[in-house]
């Protein structure tokens, strides 16, 4: 008796189970019959109001007349025009863009040349107030080809000097033109030398104010100029004092007081060529 004593007690769990589970069953079926049925009503959502607005249907190059080929209309959400759009093509067609429209993108008035620009080119997108100048650069004077138009540039120059009291020469290298706009890029064919094939030197246009030109006229024909790419959101004035060969060996030099034995000026000889001079620093 005593050995039957749990599987009694397991027989009755399990009626107890059953019982219990069919109980919940039968009751939550009632009350599933006994709800209403649940009516679910649909809204239909009016279609959002649209308009025709131009897009470029190319690639659209700046400095070049919009013709009809170029633009297409595709609708936009009046709620969510972009400022300067165009509903009509012809509003469009005979523009001069100022920068570069991708395809699909919109036309918008900001990136267009004034309404009087009748000619292409550079002159089209250029400050009226300013000129476009071109000077030709090697790779090494155009940062290696990473210039391109749009970007922002300063101008050094290096000029050889005569000194008036010692009759010697020597050079000074100074930023002369700081946030210069790059207009444009191009190639231009010419002679190196008299047996020497012609090559192509790359052309960058520039735009600066009249006393901004003669200067960079003058480092073109004077001296030696480089051009160093400015970082496009940083438009602060440059001042510099220039570089010598003063300045030049005394940069980084050790601050505190001089080693044992030497003095606080230092002198360096100097060859440049057949002429030999001492710089003292």
């Amino acid at each position: 008796m005593r050995r039957a004593r749990p599987f009694i007690l397991l027989a009755i769990c399990l009626a107890l189970a059953v019982l219990s589970s069919s109980w919940v069953y039968r009751w939550l079926r009632a009350q599933a019959s006994s709800r209403e049925p649940v009516q679910v009503q649909v809204i239909k959502e009016e279609p959002t109001d649209v308009t025709l607005v131009a897009v470029a249907s190319v690639e659209v190059p700046w400095g070049k007349h919009i013709t009809e080929e170029m633009v297409e209309m595709v609708p936009y959400p009046v709620d969510y025009l972009p400022e300067g759009h165009f509903e009509d093509v012809e509003e469009v067609v005979g523009r001069i863009p100022k920068m570069e429209i991708r395809k699909n993108e919109p036309i918008l008035e900001h990136k267009l040349a004034a309404l009087d620009a009748y000619t292409g080119g550079v002159a089209a997108i250029m400050d009226p107030s300013k000129r476009a100048m071109s000077v030709r650069v090697d790779d090494e004077i155009g940062v290696a080809g990473f210039v391109k138009p749009g970007d922002r540039v300063d101008v050094f120059v290096t000029l050889k000097l005569k000194d008036r009291k010692t009759g010697k020469d020597s050079a000074f290298t100074k930023l002369v033109l700081a946030h210069t706009l790059v207009l444009a890029i191009g190639t231009e064919m010419v002679r190196m030398g008299e047996e020497d094939e012609p090559r192509p030197v790359k052309v960058i246009t520039l735009e600066v104010s009249p006393s901004e030109a003669e200067k960079l006229a003058f480092a073109a024909t004077q001296g030696k100029f480089r051009l160093a790419l400015r970082h496009p959101l940083n438009t602060e004035p440059a001042y510099t004092r220039g570089a010598d060969i003063n300045s030049l060996i005394s940069s980084y030099r050790l601050g505190g007081p001089a080693g044992k034995g030497m003095g606080d000026d230092k002198t360096i000889e100097l060859i440049q060529g057949s002429e030999v001079s001492e710089v003292t620093f």
